[in-house]
């Protein structure tokens, strides 16, 4: 029987045997999740950006990039929760994956019920201790965000944004408070070939402003730091915050 909490997460599976990843899948599919197949490290690496899953099950040997090539370069951009596959079973690839930044792994062969244990338990952790969740976020009285269903409302007006807009709001929003890099920006949204074509960043914060500010160039949600990058308003601090508390 799927469980209610975890029907329709996104789950990247990244392993080139094609019938590992068909009999994964397969499980996964029956408990409710969606799932999404990935041969190769590189294509793994463009479903993340575009994609955006809840979490990756990522397999160590792979032909062009191995699977840690592929979680460092992860983990420059994302905090996606990540649990490696791996038919060796020996200490050494479990610690490094560890220490590169997985959450978890799995040895092969591994029964369907554990499959499911560990992505529900890693989801868990992970969605407890995120502070963005896919329901409806309320910035303030104006400005609304629901990126379970991929909608963006201003004043009760629905806000078209284009995939690109979308997937820049959406990494801004997820770090809400923190400064991010042009250098950050650019790997999560357009990937790790435009690191050095910062004017990407500023047109697409321009677009962003055009349709979510009240005053562009006065903007209260998405604000420069100078030199460095950009950052979401911290609508958490902002609610949470005493009377009488300057901003």
């Amino acid at each position: 029987m799927p469980d209610d909490q975890f029907i329709n997460r996104s789950i990247l599976v990244v392993d080139d045997e094609q019938k590992m990843a068909r009999f994964i899948r397969l499980n996964l599919e029956h408990d409710g999740f969606q799932v999404i197949e990935a041969y190769r490290g590189m294509d793994a690496l463009q479903s993340i950006r575009t994609a955006m899953p809840d979490l990756v099950l990522l397999d160590i040997m792979m032909p062009d990039l191995d699977g840690f090539e592929v979680l460092k370069m992860v983990r420059e951009v994302s905090s996606v929760p990540v649990i490696m596959l791996t038919a060796k079973g020996e200490e050494d690839d479990r610690v490094r994956g560890l220490e590169l930044g997985a959450d978890d792994y799995i040895t092969k062969p591994f029964s369907p019920r554990e499959l499911v244990s560990r992505v529900k338990a890693v989801l868990r952790r992970t969605e407890m201790a995120n502070p963005v969740s896919k329901d409806l976020i309320e910035v303030d009285e104006h400005l609304k965000i629901d990126f379970g269903r991929r909608e963006v409302w201003l004043d009760k007006e629905l806000v078209k944004l284009r995939p690109t807009e979308y997937r820049l709001l959406y990494h801004l929003v997820q770090n809400a408070g923190w400064v991010l890099t042009y250098d950050q920006l650019l790997s999560k949204v357009w990937g790790y070939e435009y690191r050095d074509e910062p004017h990407y960043v500023r047109l697409y914060i321009n677009y962003l402003r055009q349709k979510l500010e009240k005053d562009p160039a006065n903007p209260v949600y998405i604000l420069t730091e100078r030199g460095v990058g950009y950052r979401f308003v911290d609508f958490n601090r902002q609610k949470t915050k005493n009377p009488g508390e300057q901003p």
